[in-house]
């Protein structure tokens, strides 16, 4: 009989949430054919895991029980918490080795899923690539949470965020804000951090709390009415479905203002989300978890189709040139009850639609409706980014937009920026009704700058025309500048380096030479 035929087959074996009614046909059969059932317990002794297998157990089945020497971070051992935990799983494995070496046929058992926050997967890690090895799918806690809840995890587009209640606080935050539907695992002493990202996120009232979901003494609340002193860590936090919640015929709108109705869910609001220069990726958690809480967004077309649409979400597009009327409508919707969010490109507090909102959020009839301003990505930092740090020392931000000040300021600025040694951004450096203003910039700022400086043109950053070319003061060609393209031109100090690889990145020294 060869080696391979001789050694035993390892299994990692899923029970469900508790419930032993919920464990798999597979699963009742492979204990049932096992010579060795293993499962971990604290020092205690009490497995889970054995409880919920206790009925299919055999008296002539041979037990390993693998007892954590630690369950909180507080130990002895020169290696630490980590090294504690390495020691014992090497250890177990060994134990478990033994048996499959002599042919034995090894189950262990863990609640829920084996490969989903369970204690096998460390015996896997150790021990698959040794040994032939198969590992039944178990019924997770988080499928019987939203079971016992009666409440859809996730529907049509909506991501689910699986997160350990272990994380850092603000992380937890972040993520809660910026995900559709949410479970949180790991609870116990991890609750009040748990409770305030969902507070912190905006995500409590939607939060519900499962403890020891089909298992004796099952509990089902409100998260926020949740006393931490009395939260196992066999819980989860659960933030469903928003699209569930909604009436069924209940879809996206499409654009423009209809007739809304007041909502009473909470006081009205806006914010005013900036969503970076082009696509999700620039879009910050919270920025993203605003607009997935709107129930109304108001903003230009163009920006507006960068947002999923969300079936219950109101969209009121309107021209960029009517930033006011814009503003007026998402705080008229927000006096009648309703979150709004104005989503604005880049940053909303550069050249964008913080100001105008506020403009008219400081009249008196808006004066009482809370605005909130969520930065964004601006344009001038990406587009510094792509090219390399043109930006790293001081540096002037300046709109060559005539529209809404005369030229002869926009000259004075260029003058006193120049003058003083600043790399400039240039913002709204051309149109098609404003072709003038970029030669009559360069030739300004040729008055203070050598010819060679370097200047960057960043057209479409992060969008899929995107384009950075670097050229010299002298050879800027009004003619290859639109309103898609953003200008950061060079200080005297500012270097043009072309690489070993052929790229071409542009950097200003943050150390400035002295007079």
């Amino acid at each position: 009989m060869s080696e391979q035929q001789l050694t035993g087959r390892l299994y990692g074996v899923g029970l469900g949430p508790g419930d032993p009614s919920l464990m798999t046909i597979r699963a009742v059969e492979v204990i049932a054919e096992a010579d060795v059932i293993a499962y971990h317990s604290a020092r205690h002794g009490r497995s889970i895991a054995r409880s919920i297998a206790a009925g299919h157990l055999r008296a002539d089945h041979i037990e390993e029980a693998l007892i954590y020497p630690v369950t909180t971070e507080s130990t002895d051992h020169p290696g630490g918490y980590r090294g504690a935990l390495d020691e014992f799983y090497e250890t177990a494995a060994a134990r478990l080795a033994a048996h499959l070496d002599a042919g034995r046929t090894v189950a262990v058992i863990s609640e829920g899923d084996p490969l989903f926050y369970g204690s096998y997967q460390h015996m896997h890690k150790r021990l698959a690539h040794r040994y032939p090895t198969e590992v039944i799918p178990g019924v997770t806690s988080v499928s019987a949470a939203a079971a016992r809840l009666g409440k859809p995890l996730a529907e049509a587009d909506e991501v689910l965020t699986i997160l350990p209640g272990t994380l850092p606080e603000e992380e937890l935050t972040a993520r809660l804000a910026s995900t559709d539907t949410a479970v949180v695992m790991k609870l116990g002493r991890t609750f009040p951090t748990v409770r305030r990202a969902m507070e912190r996120s905006g995500r409590l009232p939607e939060a519900h709390y499962v403890e020891r979901a089909t298992m004796s003494g099952e509990r089902t609340e409100r998260l926020a009415d949740i006393d931490a002193e009395t939260v196992p860590y066999f819980s989860v936090s659960v933030v469903p479905s928003r699209i569930a919640d909604l009436p069924p015929a209940t879809a996206a709108s499409p654009d423009g203002p209809g007739e809304v109705a007041a909502s009473a869910a909470c006081p009205g609001e806006v914010v005013v989300v900036g969503t970076g220069p082009a696509g999700p990726l620039w879009l910050t958690p919270e920025s993203r978890g605003a607009l997935a809480t709107a129930e109304d967004l108001v903003g230009y077309t163009t920006y507006l189709d960068r947002v999923p649409l969300r079936p219950g979400q109101r969209r009121h597009a309107s021209d960029n040139k009517v930033e006011s009327e814009r503003a007026e409508l998402a705080l008229d919707l927000a006096r009648r009850g309703r979150r709004v969010a104005v989503v604005s490109g880049g940053d909303p507090g550069v050249f964008a639609m913080a100001t105008a909102v506020l403009e008219v959020a400081c009249q008196s009839p808006y004066r009482a409706i809370p605005v909130r301003v969520l930065p964004g990505v601006t344009a001038a930092n990406a587009a510094a980014a792509r090219a390399g740090a043109p930006l790293g020392h001081d540096y002037a931000v300046i709109s060559l937009s005539d529209r809404l000040k005369p030229w002869e300021v926009i000259a004075e600025r260029l003058h006193a920026a120049a003058g003083a040694d600043l790399a400039l951004a240039l913002y709204n450096p051309g149109s098609r009704s404003r072709t003038w203003q970029v030669g009559k910039a360069r030739e300004l700022l040729l008055e203070h700058r050598a010819p060679d400086t370097p200047v960057i043109l960043a057209r479409d950053i992060g969008g899929p025309e995107e384009s950075v070319r670097t050229v010299h003061l002298a050879d800027l060609d009004p003619h290859q500048v639109d309103m898609r393209t953003l200008l950061i031109v060079g200080s005297s100090q500012t270097q043009a380096v072309r690489r070993d690889d052929g790229t071409e990145i542009v950097w200003t020294p943050r150390r400035y030479p002295e007079a």
